[in-house]
């Protein structure tokens, strides 16, 4: 998912949750993991390339960081690792087949708005057909380039992340449900995180 829809699902999931600054701080640790030093040997930050068990590590990973932090008044540093986690969260449904599976059980006409997307079906993220997009470099940068993308693209296999990503409103209808079902991850992430917290310590992570 691109940088903008990150925040903007942070912004809609999170925003009466948190003090202006905790949101700023969350955003921004968010937002640095698409930059170029996380986008490449890190298929656990995006979910790329099944790394669907490595991916649910750095999760939690990044979840176990928070309570220490908060214990040492590093509310910062609290704040980043959800930022960080936050983003791989998101990109589950943005870089998996999970939005086109939810919708398979559906008539096209039939399909209940965006808003109604389940993001949390555990027959689809348990089944055997849940599978992320591959990235096949060098073609997978090459096809971001408007001048070569039409080139390009027919040469890369269907299972890559250049055809199956649902990172923005021009990959179609489908990015609505997207959208959606990240908004609520990140709710289901923040209140997780908020499990066993005192009341002092869940006023100081929501800034």
């Amino acid at each position: 998912m691109i940088i903008p829809y990150h925040r903007q699902i942070l912004q809609k999931g999170l925003e009466k949750k948190l003090s202006p600054r905790a949101l700023k701080a969350i955003t921004n640790a968010n937002i640095k993991q698409d930059y170029p030093r996380g986008q490449f040997g890190h298929d656990e930050y995006h979910f790329d390339n099944n790394a669907f068990e490595r991916s649910y590590a750095y999760i939690e990973k990044n979840r176990a960081l928070i309570l220490p932090a908060l214990a040492a008044g590093k509310v910062e540093d609290a704040w980043a690792a959800f930022g960080r986690l936050a983003h791989t969260a998101q990109d589950f449904y943005a870089h998996s087949n999970y939005i086109p599976l939810w919708l398979a059980q559906f008539d096209e006409e039939a399909a209940p708005p965006a808003p109604e997307v389940d993001h949390a079906d555990q027959d689809i993220i348990q089944g055997p057909e849940l599978r992320s997009g591959k990235l096949y470099y060098p073609l997978e940068l090459l096809s971001y380039i408007p001048m070569l993308k039409e080139l390009v693209m027919p040469r890369l296999p269907k299972d890559s992340h250049a055809w199956m990503n649902l990172d923005s409103p021009k990959q179609g209808p489908m990015f609505a449900y997207t959208f959606a079902a990240a908004v609520k991850k990140t709710q289901d992430e923040w209140e997780k995180t908020l499990e066993g917290l005192t009341k002092e310590v869940k006023t100081l992570f929501s800034g």
